[in-house]
């Protein structure tokens, strides 16, 4: 799993929008401590946490499963732009066998889908890689053939989303009862945050990352 921010709204534009309301720009300080201090009281202390929305974040998410991404996607305050299976499924075609399920198959199963903790899912997912890399063998389009593609199958999307929607979504991703991939990846996402910027998230990460998940 790998996540880099490609982009960000400037604190500056927050603080403005909020300071809009009161007419009080003669008390801006450009973006200092005055400026940081009023996002902070005003989008989380005080709970007006629409004026947050004024702040985007674009991420460019690589490696999740599509069982993760069907668990982002119930956060549909954002935008996705999704790898697209219909176009890219021939990336198996012209592999190898993933079978018999030994040491150097492991690996390069590892390339299409994300492992889990568990052997016994790690193998069955790999049958399964192998019988969708057979049947896009056969006369038989992506369309169809993507029908048969495990829930571990690695993909990669685009993600924009508003600061209001993403301190939801790190509240409740980051809790223990969450996915364990989607654990990951909201703390990879909390990471990839420009530094000055998380303040406005940190009291939303209800437990640290544990590396063992």
């Amino acid at each position: 799993m790998k996540v880099t921010l490609k982009h960000y709204t400037p604190l500056e534009v927050c603080s403005m929008a909020i300071r809009t309301c009161w007419q009080s720009f003669d008390k801006s300080d450009n973006g200092g401590e005055k400026d940081l201090s009023l996002i902070d009281r005003v989008g989380n202390k005080n709970k007006h946490s629409s004026t947050l929305e004024h702040l985007y974040y674009n991420f460019y998410i690589q490696g999740i499963s599509r069982a993760c991404l069907q668990e982002l996607a119930r956060h549909r305050i954002a935008s996705y732009s999704v790898k697209s299976s219909r176009y890219t499924l021939k990336e198996i075609k012209e592999e190898a066998s993933f079978i018999p399920i030994n040491e150097e198959n492991l690996k390069r199963a590892q390339k299409y889908i994300v492992f889990t903790p568990n052997e016994n899912v790690n193998i069955a997912s790999i049958k399964a890689l192998e019988n969708l890399r057979e049947l896009l063998l056969q006369p038989v389009g992506n369309d169809l053939a993507k029908y048969a593609m495990p829930e571990s199958y690695k993909t990669e999307l685009h993600w924009s989303i508003n600061a209001r929607s993403l301190q939801n979504f790190l509240e409740l991703r980051t809790s223990r009862a969450a996915l364990w991939e989607i654990q990951k990846l909201a703390h990879s996402i909390y990471d990839a945050l420009p530094s000055e910027h998380k303040f406005i998230f940190e009291e939303k990460i209800t437990q640290p990352y544990e590396k063992n998940l």
